[in-house]
Order: C-alpha cells, then sequence, then structure tokens
C-alpha cells in the first residue's frame, strides 16, 4: 500500500520560513518524481516544484529563489524548504509522487500552511 504522509504545515507570519516533509513507503522511491503542488479553495492545484531521482528540479515561477525542494533516498522523504514567505503562499500542500515510466501517481492528505500577521 501506498502512503504519503505529509508534515511541518503550520501558521507563520509573513517573511517567515517552514520547512515541509513527505515521508513515502510502499513504493520504489528512486523510480519516483517526486513533488509538491498547493491548492486554494476554488483554484485548481498547481505546481510547486518536482524533484527527480538524479536530482534534477523544477520550480514554478512564484517560487523560484525562495523554495527549495530536496530529496533523501535513505529516508523515502522529500522536503519542501520555503522562505520569505508570502500570504499568497497559503494553501494546503499536496505531495506528490509520478513513476518515471509508467503511469503510476499517487497523493499524500495535504498539509494546511497559512501565512499571516
Amino acid at each position: 500500500q501506498v502512503q504519503l504522509v505529509e508534515s511541518g504545515g503550520d501558521l507563520v507570519q509573513p517573511g517567515g520560513s517552514l520547512r515541509l516533509s513527505c515521508a513515502a513507503s510502499g513504493i520504489i522511491f528512486s523510480m519516483y518524481v517526486m513533488g509538491w503542488y498547493r491548492q486554494t479553495p476554488g483554484k485548481q492545484r498547481e505546481l510547486v516544484a518536482t524533484i527527480t531521482s538524479g536530482g534534477k528540479t523544477n520550480y514554478a515561477d512564484s517560487v523560484k529563489g525562495r523554495f527549495t525542494i530536496s530529496r533523501d533516498s535513505a529516508k523515502n522523504t522529500v522536503y519542501l524548504q520555503m522562505n520569505s514567505l508570502k500570504p499568497e503562499d497559503t494553501a494546503v500542500y499536496y505531495c506528490n509522487s509520478r513513476h518515471a515510466r509508467v503511469p503510476a501517481d499517487y497523493w499524500g492528505q495535504g498539509t494546511q500552511v497559512t501565512v499571516s500577521s
């Protein structure tokens, strides 16, 4: 059974930082592209960042230079370091794992990030 368990969401002031974690189980971690997406009420889920098993990263323009995605293969965990947070970063953040070669796509349950003073 595949499980993606996110943690680290919280209420933070503008300009602050948070680190999200996503622990994966039930998958061969090295075979999956890992990513973070976010969603606000009434809007479609949007890409935040992805990382391949080889470490190649991709970021949404809105987070470039502020967010950093990384992965730890020993822990089957992907991280999202978020700095210089803005109110518009407020959303539910979802972890995603997508197989590099076959149609297999999994989602976590989401973690709430709120940026507000």
